[in-house]
């Protein structure tokens, strides 16, 4: 019942879901209250008509498995990108074990030169938990590579539901009009940070500006 939902997600993403996902799928829902969190600092918190619309905060360095994927849709180069580190976590590393999940999966995504659409490579990135940051296992997959990702300062704002395309542009311009005209940040370079996996309907996610060094 489990591999047939995933199934249902994975084919509004138009991707088909391959049989041997169904271990990896059971360990991650027998896992799903265990998540640790990537490690950060809040820097300031910013508010619109007594809202929360959005927060600066600073990551640390750290080692992240990432996968590089350029499907001709958005959410077939996450799912697939996905698919690959769920195996890497579940089972197919240097150790053989289940190395723990944390939240959030990144997808750093870049946007064409109109910054009307989105380019279609993406970066999938899994942060290592903490027990696994100085010796990192090594994956069985040759797609996909340990990084040591440099500190981050990031521009945050949460928002629910699917991740298209379509909603990532409209949470990239909504976050625009709220900072109004800056050079602090990256114009072409954006963060999707997910915090559910793809099976909850209204998960959370956040869409991060990168700020400059």
């Amino acid at each position: 019942r489990l591999f047939a939902h995933w199934e249902a997600v994975a084919s509004t993403h138009r991707v088909s879901l391959p049989r041997d996902m169904a271990g990896p799928i059971v360990q991650m829902s027998r896992h799903s209250q265990a998540r640790e969190p990537v490690p950060y600092v809040t820097l300031s918190q910013h508010e619109k008509c007594e809202e929360a619309a959005y927060e600066e905060r600073r990551y640390p360095a750290g080692k992240w498995a990432c996968v590089t994927k350029g499907e001709p849709m958005y959410e077939q180069s996450i799912s697939m990108s996905f698919m690959k580190l769920m195996r890497y976590i579940c089972k197919e590393n240097s150790v053989g074990c289940y190395l723990g999940m944390t939240v959030p999966v990144l997808n750093e995504i870049h946007l064409t030169k109109e910054g009307t659409e989105l380019e279609r490579e993406v970066v999938t990135a899994y942060y290592l938990p903490g027990e696994f940051q100085q010796t990192p296992p090594v994956p069985t997959d040759p797609e996909i590579h340990i990084t040591e990702r440099a500190p981050l300062r990031v521009i945050t704002r949460v928002f629910y539901g699917m991740t298209t395309e379509e909603t990532i542009l409209r949470e990239i311009g909504l976050l625009w009009e709220l900072l109004g005209s800056t050079d602090a940040v990256l114009r072409e370079t954006y963060i999707v940070a997910v915090y559910q996996n793809p099976s909850i309907p209204q998960r959370r996610n956040e869409i991060w500006f990168i700020c400059r060094a």
